[in-house]
């Protein structure tokens, strides 16, 4: 019986191990009276993300610090393992960049397209890109998102450089 304990206790442990492995530490900053950057944390920690809320009433400061170029500024700015994330990037794609080391600097979904992830308004979704840019303000598509005739987005990601 002591064996037996002995393996659950080591699954439980391994079980553990990989859920910690999942959640991503992410730092987010955004202004305190941002909705829409709240829903886009949620999705994130839906997603197995660990989302550090910092808030800020200067996110101008906080793009300037990390060299944002300025066609890439959306309302929230994050940090997850180097990268810049800027606006309402999808999980997916966070994922993707995290698993494939791009040499860039990060992504973005400029402004605020309705139907991003945490901007849902209703049945209303807007056709999306998600950008890859460097500091020096050059960019590329990452991945593009399309509504179908359900309503339901398609992602198309880039087979350049990715």
């Amino acid at each position: 019986m002591n064996i037996l304990f002995l393996i659950l206790l080591q699954l439980i442990s391994l079980a553990a191990l990989a859920e910690t492995e999942n959640n991503t530490e992410i730092k987010v900053y955004r202004n305190p009276n941002c909705n829409c950057c709240h829903k886009w944390m949620a999705h994130l920690e839906e997603n197995k993300f660990s989302a550090i809320d910092v808030l800020t009433n200067n996110m101008a400061d906080v793009k300037e610090a990390v060299k944002l170029p300025k066609q890439m500024a959306s309302c929230h700015t994050a940090i997850i393992e180097g990268y810049i994330i800027e606006g309402h990037v999808p999980a997916t794609d966070i994922r993707r960049l995290l698993a494939s080391k791009l040499d860039i600097a990060g992504l973005s979904v400029p402004q605020m397209p309705v139907g991003t992830p945490g901007m849902e308004m209703g049945p209303r979704k807007d056709n999306f890109i998600v950008f890859q840019f460097d500091h020096e303000g050059h960019y590329d598509v990452f991945n593009q998102y399309l509504v179908d005739e359900h309503n339901d987005y398609q992602a198309h990601p880039s087979e350049g450089q990715h």
